[in-house]
Parts: C-alpha cells; structure tokens; sequence
C-alpha cells in the first residue's frame, strides 16, 4: 500500500516552475533564492553548500532524499522532516522519508511548511517540514513558531537542489535499466541461435523468451502463450518463483478465445493491467494468482505469432511507463529471435537431408550394384563349380553379400529418416530401439524391413510393435553374431487379416536361440 501524508498541507507555490523548465531557469531560481539570503546570518552557508554538493554528487535516490530532509531539520530547526514522493501518475505516494519525530498534532498552516520538488518541470513530490520551536535550540515541550522567510528561502534551494538530483539520477537508472534490456535481448538472440549442441530445440527457445522476461521485468511469472485451433492462446513454456501447485496450474493454462485480452493480443496491442486478479478482462481462472501483469503480442513481419505474459503477484509494484515500453520492445525482438531461430533450424535441418540424401544415393547407385554385380558372379562360378566344397564355399559367399546388401539398404532408410526434431516414423523409432539394444547385446542388431511398414501399420498397432520390438530384443542374449529383426508387413494373419509380423533371433540365421516372434494386425 502506498505511504500517505501525516499532516497534508497545501504546497507552498514556488516561483516559475512550469512544465518547460530548463537547467538555467531553474539555476537562476536558485540563486534568486540565495541572493534573498544575502545579509542574513551565514551560519547555514556551510552546512548548505555541504549538502548541494553530496546531494548533487549521490545517484541512491533513496538517501539522496534522506539527506535532504536530514539537511532542512538542520537548517531551519525544525523537529519534523519528510520527502513525499508522487507515485508515477502522481495520483498518490510512493514512498515516503522521514526525519524526526512528528508532531502529535496536526500544525496549522502557519506553523507546518511544504515545498514542491520538480524534476524537469513534473512534480515529483514534497519537502514536508513542522514543529519549528521556539528560540534557536530544539527544546523539549517548546513552543512551536511560524517558519521565518529564510527558513522558506533556504527549504526552496534544497528543493530546486533536489529537483536537479532527482532528475540526473533518474536518468541514470533509466540508462541502466535500458541497457539491461539491451543486453537481455542480445542474449536471447544468442541462445536461440546457438547450435543443437546447446540444446536449442523450439521448446528450449521458448522457455528462454519466458525466463529471461522475467528476470529483466523483476516478475514472478514469465510465460510465452500460443495460439490453439479454437482461438485461445495456452501456456507452452513458463519460468517462475511462485509454488508448484500454481506452477502447474499456469503450465497447459489458457486465455479463452472470448476474452477481451485475446482481442487486444490478436491486434497486435499491448495488454497492461495493475491487478490482474481483479480485471474484469481477464476471465481465466489462472489470473487470480497474478497483480500487475503486461501482456505483449510476440509480432513479426505483421503476424502475431503467440504472446509474453510477465507478471507479478498482488501488492508488487505496478509496472512503470519505462518497463512497460522495454516490454514491448523485448518481445518485439523476441518475437524476431524466435522467427530466426526458427529459420535456423530449418537450414540445418535442410543440410541434414541433403548430406543424408547424398549418402543414401551413393550407398545405392554405387556399393549396392557392385555387391549385386559381385554376386551374380559368383552364382555363375557356383554353378560351373566341379568340386562340392568349392559350390559351398561360393554359396555361403553369395548369402553373405546378401545379408551385406540388405544391411545396407537398412542403412538407407535410416539416412532417408527425418532427424530427431521431426515426429518420428515407425521405421525410425523401430532403428532406434535397435540401437538402444546394442550395448546390452554386444552388437547392433540387423534389422530388415518387409513391404511398406510406415504406410501400412496404423498409429495403434506402430505402438504395439515398438513396445514387442523392445520386450523381444530385450529377452534376446548376446551372441558370437549379431541379432536379426525382421519386421515383415505383408503377411496375412490366422484370422485371415492383413498383419505385421515381428522376428527377432540372436546370433542371425544359424543362431543357436529359437527366434522369437510377435504378429499384429496392420490396424486395430
């Protein structure tokens, strides 16, 4: 909650004070000021020349502001001193510094004194300042008195000292705040362009966007939204503070396609609220756990592509203009990463298929038709053979080219696969489990495929056939040759259907373990 004025007192009016203010208009109220001072007592100059150069020099606003009230008690005496500042709409305070023990009353006009501080001509809040007493030493139960025109003259210097204070390290702090942003974004760009080496797959380049939005806007929850088919935008990627249960509830959440929000995003249009449990617009349930919220529309080349959420909880600080203009400009860049990134991966995707397509080529044109050439030879040398021993020897040759040509047509498809990015094909994820069986069985299993398995084994039954193709090679036991799978769809089932038949054997034809099979049906 903001902080309110102990005693509220009309601002004294100072001279000039516009919104045009310049750095000379304000240098010259200044010295009118203390020219007003001339030929009184200079006691105070000191103190006061003192404070203008720490004040001045101090980029804290938080005990710039301290000093300054610390300085006007000093100065004018008074047992009372505080810095209202104006939150940013200037429609109420948000902080407040003190010095000194209050007055038990409320002064009247006369004995209570409040100056405005200006930076670059808006106010920006008050020096507060009661219970002058009476005589030069502060007294115990004295009297209080009506501050002097000195005391006045002196508060409005501090005040127009303050102003320029203010202003230089508000500037500051939007300098570092911008540059934060600057950097934020940069390393997005990075890590959404970086090789798959870093794990940037589309999931990780979201997640990225969410987490560093959230660091930069101090929220509690970052969260990049998609749209759905039906018009609403759901949570596919989260990084938050906040407990599990509320972590899971925003994870898979969604903003329903009626909401006024969605409009608002599907325009284009940013979407700002101070409280967005209260929002009449935000009708998800997942809103009650969030306060101030900006809601930024991830657009480029003029299609929104989803939106950042970046939230804090109720009671936070609202967002300022500044961050909800960094904001906007960070999902812009986002917005471009993501395009970029995605393009990216399209290229090496794209290389990945050409090189496999290289490959798969040569394999075929060139190795396979010399094996092929190669054995129709020795079939021929077979068949002239005189000697028994020499046939056999030549047959076991000829089978051995064959198993050969058929492990590399095995190769072929298998290059022919899309990388792990895609969705995987029932050929695919049947070589993959191949693989993982590798080590348990001292070799990768041959695996030869019959008739067309990915168009003709339905989603179901793929399924089914993974899990048997696993459980199989699983009870398979190591041995002198390597395992052969054949996965065979074209066979016809007892019950007269089309079916998918599934043989694994250790140790290859002649192994020595009696091959285990499992059948299916193409379609459930």
């Amino acid at each position: 909650m903001s902080p309110v004025p102990l005693f509220p007192e009309p601002v004294e009016p100072q001279d000039g004070g516009g919104p045009a203010d310049s750095a000379a208009e304000l240098a010259e109220r200044t010295a009118q000021d203390l020219r007003q001072l001339a030929g009184g007592p200079l006691a105070w100059f000191p103190q006061l020349l003192e404070a203008m150069v720490a004040i001045g020099s101090d980029l804290d606003v938080h005990r710039a502001l301290h000093r300054i009230a610390e300085t006007a008690a000093s100065l004018t005496g008074a047992r009372y001193a505080a810095v209202e500042v104006l939150d940013e709409d200037g429609d109420g305070l948000r902080d407040l510094i003190t010095h000194g023990t209050p007055p038990e009353d409320r002064p009247a006009a006369p004995f209570a004194l409040r100056v405005p501080i200006k930076v670059r001509g808006e106010l920006f809040g008050s020096l507060y300042l009661a219970g002058k007493p009476e005589g030069s030493a502060v007294r115990a139960g004295a009297a209080a008195v009506p501050f002097s025109e000195v005391d006045r003259h002196l508060v409005r210097v501090l005040a127009t000292e303050a102003g320029i204070a203010m202003g230089n390290a508000r500037m500051h702090a939007a300098a570092r705040q911008r540059g934060r942003w600057i950097d934020g974004a940069a390393s997005v760009t990075t890590a959404l362009l970086a090789g798959p080496e870093s794990g940037s797959t589309a999931e990780h380049a979201l997640t990225v966007v969410a987490e560093k939005g959230r660091e930069l806007a101090e929220a509690a929850t970052g969260a990049v939204l998609l749209p759905r088919a039906d018009g609403a935008m759901e949570v596919v990627a989260i990084s938050t503070v906040l407990p599990e249960p509320v972590r899971a509830e925003t994870f898979g959440g969604a903003i329903p396609p009626e909401s006024p929000v969605m409009h608002q995003i599907h325009a284009g249009l940013a979407v700002f609220s101070d409280d967005f449990a209260g929002d009449p617009r935000a009708i998800s349930p997942i809103s009650r756990h969030y306060g101030p919220t900006m809601l930024l529309p991830l657009r480029s080349g003029g299609q929104v592509l989803g939106a950042l959420a970046l939230c804090r909880v109720s009671g936070d600080p609202r967002f300022t203009h500044l961050e909800r203009t960094l904001g906007t400009q960070f999902a812009s860049q986002a917005a471009l990463a993501l395009v970029l990134a995605h393009r990216h991966r399209d290229r090496r995707r794209l290389a990945v298929y050409e090189d496999r397509d290289r490959i798969a080529r040569d394999l075929h044109d060139l190795v396979i038709q010399r094996l092929f050439a190669t054995g129709m030879l020795l079939q021929s040398a077979q068949r002239t053979a005189v000697r028994p021993d020499v046939k056999e020897d030549v047959g076991r040759a000829v089978d051995e080219l064959d198993a050969t040509i058929q492990e590399i047509r095995t190769a072929i498809i298998a290059l022919q696969q899309e990388p792990p990015e895609a969705p995987a094909g029932l050929r695919t994820r049947l070589l993959r489990e191949a693989g993982a069986a590798a080590e348990a069985l001292g070799a990768r299993p041959s695996v030869q495929f019959v008739g067309p398995v990915d168009a003709r084994v339905g989603e179901e039954s793929g399924r089914a056939l993974v899990t048997a193709a696993r459980r199989v090679l699983a009870e398979l036991a190591p041995a002198a040759e390597p395992a052969r799978v054949v996965v065979d769809a074209t066979v016809t089932l007892a019950d007269g259907r089309d079916g998918v038949r599934l043989t694994a054997a250790a140790g290859g034809d002649d192994g020595t373990a009696a091959p285990v099979v499992w059948e299916g049906p193409l379609q459930p």
